[in-house]
């Protein structure tokens, strides 16, 4: 049996919790945190970000000793830098999207063009303008990477969101702008449009026209081929795999850690180096047991959106997080939810705007309300509670 050393990233806390309706409570994260860590993993993350409980499970696991373990999931901001490095954490993963299409959408001075309110990167947008917004996004993922590995003093890897929709060019020109600060660069298929062959072609590709940096992949399962587009990238020279456990996740969920492992070990002859192959089944069962699955790809269950975040884009842009024509989407409310989430429900199905200082009362409640009732809330439910004055 040939050993293999990549590396394994396990996402089952923080990307496969944002699976929509999921819940996982504190004593749920730790307990899971502490069976993935006896995997041989080589770290897990959790967002600090999201609310005081996530920082008080990353800072409580730090002080046990999981500090090498632990890496935390970031966006793109200096405080949300700062609130790792005071969690104790030494390794962030900062995410950014790099396709013209979440560009477009998230670029600041883009959001104030009143010409451009309402449009997409679909509606004939000027080549130069298109040229300005990605000048723009690598200044601010520079300045972000020095200031996390110079000031912060953290180690650092980079995900590419939505990197498969990513021009070419321009990921090349990314990757070798990036690659001073960081370890790993990590391309993320977001919403699962790759196939086997060309995620062997694209990672091929990528190494033959970059050096310095290692690749790492996170690819969800829309079209239900994360595993194999998975294990193509690694045949084709990826060094390290992103993942959950049983492969939850939002939509349809990411590629199962324990098929990419046992499928290396079992079609390749390959076994990853570090990885305790017995302590897999004791995860996986765990979360069999409390009844959790991923969405079927293709199905109505995988169109379920409640990361704000994500709600937030398909409120300007349906193309963003969602790849299948004529899908219904969805929005479910919960921990992970934001001000968005409100007005995708007020403004796009029952058009009755709110005022924003509204929609920010109901997101502080329900964050509260689905922390303390450990659950999730459906649209009907946010209704209940707005008739009945539950967000005064």
């Amino acid at each position: 049996m040939e050993t293999l050393p990549i590396k394994i990233y396990d996402d089952t806390l923080r990307d496969g919790e944002q699976q929509a309706g999921l819940f996982f409570s504190y004593s749920t994260k730790y307990e899971l945190a502490h069976l993935i860590d006896k995997t041989g993993v080589d770290g897990f993350d959790i967002m600090p970000c999201v609310c005081d409980e996530e920082a008080k499970l990353a800072k409580t696991l730090v002080s046990e000793g999981f500090g090498s373990q632990i890496f935390a999931a970031t966006l793109m901001n200096k405080q949300f830098i700062d609130l790792a490095k005071d969690c104790g954490i030494n390794r962030i993963v900062l995410i950014y999207a790099l396709s013209d299409r979440f560009l477009f959408l998230r670029d600041p001075q883009i959001r104030l063009m009143d010409e451009f309110k309402g449009k997409t990167i679909d509606d004939n947008i000027p080549t130069n303008l298109i040229d300005k917004i990605r000048q723009n996004a690598i200044d601010l993922i520079v300045e972000n990477l020095r200031y996390a590995t110079t000031v912060a003093g953290l180690r650092v890897d980079f995900a590419a969101e939505d990197a498969s929709r990513t021009d070419f060019d321009f990921l090349v020109q990314c990757i070798r702008s990036f690659s001073p600060y960081i370890e790993n660069f990590i391309l993320s298929d977001t919403v699962g449009i790759l196939s086997p062959e060309k995620s062997y072609i694209w990672i091929n590709d990528l190494l033959q026209s970059t050096t310095g940096v290692a690749f790492g992949v996170h690819y969800h399962n829309d079209m239900g081929m994360a595993l194999e587009n998975t294990l193509q990238s690694v045949m084709a020279g990826a060094t390290l795999v992103s993942g959950t456990f049983a492969g939850i996740g939002e939509r349809a969920g990411n590629v199962a850690i324990e098929q990419v492992l046992n499928g290396l070990r079992v079609r390749f002859g390959i076994e990853v180096k570090g990885i305790n192959y017995d302590a897999i089944a004791p995860v996986t069962d765990y979360i069999e047991q409390m009844g959790i699955r991923p969405a079927p790809p293709y199905s109505r269950t995988a169109q379920r959106h409640e990361t704000g975040v994500h709600v937030n884009s398909l409120l300007s842009d349906p193309k963003s997080y969602a790849v299948f024509p004529h899908s219904a989407i969805d929005v479910v409310f919960g921990k992970w939810s934001g001000v968005s989430n409100f007005q995708y429900l007020f403004e796009k199905q029952l058009q009755n705007p709110q005022p924003r200082e509204q929609y920010e009362k109901m997101r502080s409640t329900i964050k509260s309300l689905a922390t303390e009732q450990e659950r999730y809330f459906t649209a009907n439910d946010v209704l209940e509670f707005w008739k009945n004055g539950v967000f005064k």
